[in-house]
């Protein structure tokens, strides 16, 4: 049996984080949408948080929160962003089709034209034009996308991220019958 980890809660707390995020960006556009709706004075919304409560029978309960309305932060953008696209790397398949390797690069061009934040959009572009998009399997992917986030981290003076660690990190998504796998083009399709 291999080293266990220190922490037995670390891959929960991991989970939730994904979670999180995932909802977060998800409900990003009705938050907007509820706080413009709102009258002048600034109604909370509510939001799901996870704690432990002592005097629950339940280690681990769920309460709801209130939380003030307000535009998502650059930094809470960011990670989003990179949580959506490190899940996608780890759910890259390792022999691409040739659609999905130009949809992945696309995808990364896109980013560096329609980001929220256009100075995080131009810098992308420049981080891009030095890392051009490596995609020809899944390794190569996440080790791509781990240099570039870390080439980001650099210029935002923080700590880097070992990418020999990347799959142990943001391994896949764990899904019933590899329902989260990404699919190839339909059988009629042939990669030379």
């Amino acid at each position: 049996m291999g080293a266990e980890n220190p922490n037995p809660f670390q891959a929960l707390f991991q989970t939730v984080e994904r979670f999180s995020n995932c909802v977060q960006t998800h409900l990003a556009n009705f938050t907007q949408q509820a706080h413009r709706s709102l009258p002048t004075k600034k109604n909370p919304l509510i939001s799901i948080s996870s704690s432990t409560n002592a005097d629950s029978p339940a280690t681990n309960t769920h309460f709801l929160v209130k939380k003030p309305a307000a535009p998502v932060t650059k930094e809470e953008l960011g990670r989003a962003t990179w949580t959506f696209l490190h899940t996608l790397a780890a759910q890259y398949p390792e022999n691409p089709t040739r659609q999905q390797k130009k949809d992945v690069k696309e995808l990364m061009s896109i980013l560096s034209r329609m980001y929220p934040c256009q100075e995080c959009a131009d810098h992308f572009k420049e981080v891009l034009r030095a890392n051009p998009v490596m995609a020809r399997s899944h390794d190569e992917f996440s080790q791509w996308l781990c240099h570039v986030h870390n080439v980001v981290n650099r210029s935002l003076g923080k700590l880097i991220f070992p990418c020999e660690r990347v799959d142990a990190r943001w391994g896949k998504l764990d899904c019933e019958q590899r329902g989260c796998d990404l699919q190839g083009a339909t059988s009629k399709h042939i990669e030379p």
